[in-house]
């Protein structure tokens, strides 16, 4: 691994450039999980971008995270109704209602709720068809093939800048985990109280400087080794745990949407479960943010 801080940069953003490359066929393709592995991609590289501007000219990173950006959010939409059509169809086939005083498995025979379920489930399937078609139809526009072509020039003719390039790599990176550590503690400090009507929001804030985190320190390993890596599981769990609870979050406010055009009954066993789901995934919110306590990378 180089030593200065603008080759070893380049180094860590040129897998993932070509990880966003590579995912295009299989998007293409409508292959499994081909949505989410190429939005996780493009988020990575804007957010590394972003934890490690100042080793890179401000309006060449600029001008391509705001490509990503765009990129990210239309892969987003699909993956969102992907990820709903996914949940719904799993309570359809998990959720248990009784029929004559038995307990039944909601998909073995029609009824209200499996009517009403079945109908959320085709409906985002059909979003996310209309959203997939979207992003192939980016992939041969002119504007997507300008952010590749910007992808590959930041790997072959990196706009460094010469003065924090130049640093030891050790020390830039570690000052860059530094400050992503404190910008997710602070918004843990002040999170609200439970039942505050901000603190939903705020949890998704928290969420997303986890997951700045989590990539700013993945892409440090090579540089600083074990602690980076160990930092970035932490990030990582932390990020998974909220990210659960806004999956919960999102597809409650789906189910009350339709419910609102509709007098099935079956919603709110649907809707029960969900808020199940978002407080169960908050019951491990303590122990995810305990590394933040403290952690050998970011003292001082």
């Amino acid at each position: 691994m180089s030593t200065t801080a603008g080759p070893a940069l380049v180094e860590a953003l040129a897998s993932d450039v070509d990880r966003l490359c590579e995912a295009e066929p299989a998007v293409r393709q409508d292959l499994p999980d081909s949505v989410h592995s190429m939005r996780v991609a493009t988020r990575r590289l804007r957010s590394v971008l972003k934890s490690y501007r100042r080793i890179l000219r401000r309006k060449a990173v600029g001008e391509t995270t705001d490509e990503l950006r765009w990129l990210a959010g239309l892969l987003g939409v699909a993956r969102d109704a992907e990820v709903r059509a996914e949940r719904f169809a799993a309570l359809l086939g998990e959720q248990a209602t009784a029929f004559d005083g038995e307990t039944v498995p909601l998909g073995e025979k029609s009824t209200p709720e499996k009517d009403f379920g079945a109908e959320l489930v085709a409906a985002e399937r059909r979003f996310y068809a209309g959203a997939h078609r979207a992003v192939v139809d980016a992939f041969d526009s002119r504007r997507y093939h300008l952010i590749t072509a910007r992808l590959h020039a930041l790997i072959s003719d990196p706009p460094l800048r010469t003065g924090h390039a130049e640093q030891p790599a050790a020390d830039v990176f570690a000052a860059v985990l530094r400050s992503d550590f404190r910008d997710l503690r602070r918004l843990v400090r002040n999170e609200p109280a439970p039942g505050a009507p901000d603190r939903i929001e705020h949890l998704h804030e928290i969420r997303k400087a986890a997951k700045r985190l989590r990539y700013s320190a993945e892409a440090a390993v090579a540089v600083l080794g074990d602690p980076a890596a160990q930092l970035a599981r932490n990030a990582k769990k932390l990020q998974g745990v909220l990210g659960d609870h806004r999956d919960a979050v999102e597809a409650l406010e789906t189910l009350r949407t339709h419910a609102a055009h509709t007098d099935e009954s079956g919603f709110q066993r649907m809707c029960d479960a969900e808020e199940a789901a978002a407080a169960k995934a908050l019951e491990q919110y303590p122990a995810a943010i305990e590394f933040l306590r403290h952690h050998p990378l970011t003292a001082a």
